[in-house]
């Protein structure tokens, strides 16, 4: 089975937005997915916020041997380091708050 990298397409008419999708590539353009990956609006009016990615799920569908589409590979050189950053700093927070929390106090019996 080979995997791709490609865009979804969602919305109505005139109002388009995709998902960016891990495919079976003998599925239709909207057909079954594997994973989502992220999401593309190009309605957006800041380019910036017209894409989220979720970069270690893209990195390990590429590790396995997706080909992305010619336009998810457009997205990803603009966008990925960007939500790479995003993703590092959501983790740091993550175990900075796992860090502060108070260990559960056993409720064995003891004795």
């Amino acid at each position: 089975m080979g995997v791709r990298i490609r865009l979804k397409q969602m919305g109505r008419r005139h109002r388009l937005y995709y998902r960016i999708c891990a495919m079976d590539s003998r599925q239709p353009r909207d057909g079954k997915v594997l994973e989502e990956l992220g999401t593309y609006d190009p309605h957006v009016p800041d380019p910036d916020a017209a894409v989220t990615l979720r970069p270690s799920r893209i990195k390990y569908w590429l590790s396995v041997g997706a080909q992305p589409t010619d336009h998810c590979k457009v997205l990803f050189r603009k966008y990925m380091k960007k939500w790479e950053a995003i993703e590092a700093e959501q983790a740091a927070a993550r175990q900075a708050s796992a860090a502060d929390a108070p260990a559960p106090a056993s409720t064995a019996p003891t004795g």
